[in-house]
């Protein structure tokens, strides 16, 4: 199987953030609303078919099953992933945003093995430093309830959800596009920790349905993941098996509890 990047050819060599060239704060604001846009409708198109349902039957609302929950976060990556594309190829900056490129593997999983234990710590202490200061702690136990519905659903969520749509999807997204949007706007241009804290913010913000403490508790994992993609100059191997990584054990670890393997 060839490199995944040999599909990305149309982008100039990765510049340096001192010489990127920059964009403008409307520009900024058209890309990223519209991403928003397209993950929010394909989110919701794998809910049509019960909801069409609901009004045609007059019925009460559709229950969120574990396939459809699933169904929405992929789709709506995928569509995300789809406007990301179409506005980097208009500039030829595919290659060079997606930086899937090889690269040095021993850094990578090196990288990748220290974001995994931060991120599992970042959760562990993290959570404990919200509750201290007053705010809920994040509850995943939604999400995993619906993770471990069954042997399928739970195969499901782990290739669909922790490697596609979470490491994949969400790291091409945010450590991707993202970052490199904020590193051409004017007034975030060479100021690098100024652009790990915005995309960490922003980051976090699609958690406030968690609270505040899942803001703050997902911030500082998006300020780490932010962190280790400028130590790989851009390159997203590292994030994205880091990101799925972490995904794929707190799954396991549900799914193991729930079927008494331990207790998590």
């Amino acid at each position: 199987m060839g490199n995944p990047a040999d599909t990305f050819r149309d982008a100039p060599t990765p510049t340096t953030l001192a010489t990127k060239q920059p964009i403008g704060w409307l520009r900024f604001l058209l890309q990223f609303l519209s991403v928003v846009m397209a993950y929010l409708a394909g989110s919701t198109l794998p809910m049509l078919p019960a909801l069409i349902a609901q009004v045609a039957n007059g019925a009460e609302a559709p229950q969120l099953t574990s396939a459809i929950a699933a169904a929405t976060a992929i789709v709506g990556m995928a569509l995300a992933l789809g406007v990301c594309w179409l506005w980097l190829r208009g500039e030829g900056r595919v290659r060079e945003v997606f930086d899937l490129s090889a690269p040095n593997w021993r850094s990578a999983i090196a990288y990748a093995a220290i974001a995994t234990a931060g991120t599992l710590a970042i959760f562990s202490f993290g959570t404990a430093l919200v509750q201290a200061m007053g705010l809920p702690a994040p509850d995943p136990s939604f999400v995993l309830e619906l993770v471990t519905e069954s042997p399928a659903m739970f195969a499901l969520w782990v290739i669909g959800v922790a490697w596609f749509a979470a490491g994949f999807g969400e790291e091409l997204l945010w450590r991707g596009f993202l970052m490199d949007r904020l590193e051409r706007l004017g007034g975030l241009r060479g100021r690098v920790w100024l652009v790990l804290v915005v995309q960490a913010v922003l980051f976090g913000m699609p958690h406030a349905y968690q609270g505040w403490g899942g803001v703050i508790v997902t911030g500082m994992v998006g300020l780490l993941l932010g962190w280790v993609r400028i130590m790989q100059r851009g390159n997203l191997w590292a994030v994205i098996i880091a990101h799925a990584a972490v995904d794929t054990i707190m799954m396991v670890l549900a799914y193991g509890g729930k079927l008494g393997w331990f207790v998590v």
